[in-house]
Order: C-alpha cells, then sequence, then structure tokens
C-alpha cells in the first residue's frame, strides 16, 4: 500500500502537473544540460537545437517556478543571467540523463520498429494482438 497520499493515476492528482512539466523534451533537455554545469541564457539557447528563445524562457520560468532551477542575475552591462540546478532539480537530472541516454542508445531499434509499422500499415496487414 502507499504511504503517501498521492497517486498519480487519480485524475485530480497534482503530481500530473510534474509529470506534464518532466516530459517535456525542452525541459529534459535543459535540465540535463543544467546538471552538468550553470549556463547562460544565450548558450543554452546555442547548444539545444531547434528550441526558440520564446519557448527557452518559458521552459526556464516553469522550472524555476517548480523549484528545479535557480535564475541568477549579475550587474554587468548588459545584465548578464545564469542557469543552474538547484538541489531538488539534481534529484531529477538523473533520471532524465538516464531518458536521454536510454533515447541516444535506442533510437536505431525504434526506428527500425517504425519502419516495420508503416510497412505493414502500408501493406493492410495488422500487427499481431498483444496478450
Amino acid at each position: 500500500m502507499n504511504a503517501l497520499p498521492w497517486d498519480a493515476y487519480a485524475s485530480g492528482c497534482p503530481t500530473r502537473m510534474v509529470l506534464d512539466r518532466i516530459a517535456d523534451k525542452w525541459t529534459v533537455l535543459v535540465l540535463g544540460l543544467l546538471g552538468e554545469h550553470p549556463w547562460r541564457f544565450n548558450a543554452l539557447l546555442r547548444k539545444i537545437e531547434g528550441l526558440s528563445q520564446k519557448v527557452l524562457s518559458q521552459t526556464l520560468k516553469r522550472l524555476e517556478r517548480d523549484g528545479l532551477v535557480s535564475r541568477t542575475a549579475f550587474a554587468t552591462v548588459p545584465v548578464t543571467v545564469e542557469y543552474a540546478i538547484t538541489p531538488l532539480g539534481r534529484t531529477l537530472a538523473g533520471a532524465l540523463g538516464a531518458l536521454i541516454q536510454w533515447s541516444e542508445s535506442n533510437i536505431e531499434s525504434v526506428q527500425a520498429a517504425q519502419r516495420e509499422f508503416d510497412a505493414r500499415h502500408r501493406a493492410g496487414v495488422e500487427a499481431p494482438a498483444h496478450p
């Protein structure tokens, strides 16, 4: 029996908001980099290809609100802002790093399965039913 009052399978459970946040690819990639060391905004933007300035800004603000990322502004001209992972964020970064590693290690198998599925679908052949 679960000793905690939370049940992610229940529709009203607030843990679903956390799952939504950490299931986002940009969150995974940003926290993956911040787990290495603090980054400046533009460095993150350059490193994560395909990520827009607007989405990076939104992602960082959400992560900061959730207590996973800290933002430090330095009094320079122009102002320099650095983002770092918090202790709470670090507890999540390991799991997300494992997801990234799994994705990189298994992408070829996933792509092969997709090609096989698509070929069956184009041929009108149904996949075998799973028990």
